[in-house]
């Protein structure tokens, strides 16, 4: 007994604490994320509609219609105009939300460089679809993953839960490495498949996330200028304060997923991968995105273990290093492709393990482009792949 209780009843009151604090509802990874984003409390939220977005952006009206949340909604011509919202709104120092995909990502191209480059804790949702053209409106990350370098932090999820508990936690990490933060769903997979889900209460969100407080804003009664021209002598020193900023994040992602894991019970291995599977093992699968649940189910009886990169930027490099420090061979799972090159991932991860000690055997796959299915037969071919340790890059 510790305090004049024992253990077991310890453990029981915890568990009907953890009731009260959330409720447990069957509904799909677009209004997981519409839950995530009423409980954060954003002040402003520019949307426009882009399939498979709009559930994201439908609910979130229906929630400030009727009052469950408190936002100014702005109804914007275009996904540019939205992201352009989010700039103003964010550089007036109120919390800002918006989400899209595919071409719409595209379309914001200009204005996400700007918005990191005046470091502002913007939030976005992407449920990751496929660019054009041919037209396709199913899923893959070529959309996301093509915008790596205009230094926004990128989550990418596994499942709704995740897509729920990752928005929570990326205001946080937006706001306090102060870089605007994408949370990637792979579109229908996670978007408008329904699935049970946590939802934290109102309360709890509350603690964990507190009212934001910008350290920077522009206000009248305290003139800044942001964005203004820099020269050369001075416009090199901005981008290394952002590089600095992204390695710092690594960090800051580390400690908001353990400091969300004493609120919800829930982590996400380090916040920045997480493994499975993978002591003692020889071989590895590494991807990110729903697929990881596709590659979960068969590692056991393949014999292989699994890394799920959950942030492709900042890009875990020493984590990855050490997951794989006794691995033989990994083989690069992903749905995207940088034509001309290789799978995105692939070419991050092999420089990553470049000259390491254990130098493991690295294989790409490319995938599930356009949502061409990744079948359990895929899987098996993969993993077998991985394990005949012959370096090359395959489309599956």
């Amino acid at each position: 007994m510790r305090g004049g209780m024992p253990a077991e009843s310890r453990k029981e009151r915890k568990g009907e604490i953890m009731k009260k604090k959330e409720a447990k509802k069957i509904m799909s990874g677009a209004h997981a994320v519409a839950e995530a984003v009423r409980l954060c409390r954003p002040d402003v939220i520019p949307m426009y509609p882009i399939t498979p977005q709009t559930k994201i952006s439908e609910t979130i009206a229906e929630m400030s219609a009727d009052g469950s949340l408190d936002a100014e909604i702005i109804r914007v011509e275009s996904e540019q105009s939205a992201i352009s919202a989010c700039v103003g709104a964010s550089a007036m120092g109120v919390r800002t939300y918006t989400a899209t995909a595919s071409q719409g990502i595209a379309l914001m191209h200009e204005i996400l460089f700007i918005a990191s480059g005046l470091r502002l804790p913007i939030v976005m949702g992407v449920a990751n679809r496929s660019l054009s053209a041919p037209i396709n409106i199913w899923n893959d990350q070529q959309d996301s993953v093509s915008q790596r370098d205009a230094g926004w932090i990128q989550l990418y999820v596994e499942n709704a839960q995740e897509a729920f508990d990752t928005h929570v936690q990326t205001f946080k990490i937006a706001e306090e490495t102060r870089l605007p933060t994408m949370v990637c769903l792979d579109g229908y997979l996670i978007s408008h498949t329904y699935e049970p889900v946590n939802i934290l209460d109102a309360s709890s969100v509350s603690r964990f996330l507190p009212r934001y407080k910008p350290k920077v804003s522009l206000n009248p009664s305290n003139p800044i200028a942001m964005g203004t021209l820099a020269t050369p002598e001075h416009f090199m020193e901005f981008k290394k304060q952002q590089q600095e900023a992204m390695e710092n994040a690594t960090g800051v992602i580390k400690r908001v997923n353990r400091e969300y894991a004493s609120v919800s019970e829930r982590s996400y291995g380090n916040g920045l991968i997480e493994t499975t599977n993978l002591d003692g093992k020889e071989h590895a699968i590494i991807t990110m995105g729903s697929v990881a649940g596709t590659a979960r189910s068969m590692l056991e009886k393949e014999g292989i273990g699994m890394i799920r990169v959950k942030a492709m930027r900042p890009f875990p490099k020493e984590d990855i290093i050490k997951a794989c420090q006794n691995i033989r061979s990994v083989g690069v799972l992903e749905k995207d492709v940088s034509l001309g090159s290789e799978g995105s991932l692939y070419t991050e991860v092999r420089s990553a393990l470049y000259n390491t000690g254990s130098k493991p055997k690295v294989l790409g796959f490319i995938a599930g482009l356009g949502g061409k299915d990744i079948t359990l037969d895929d899987m098996k071919n993969i993993m077998k792949k991985i394990k005949s340790e012959k370096e090359n890059v395959s489309w599956v």
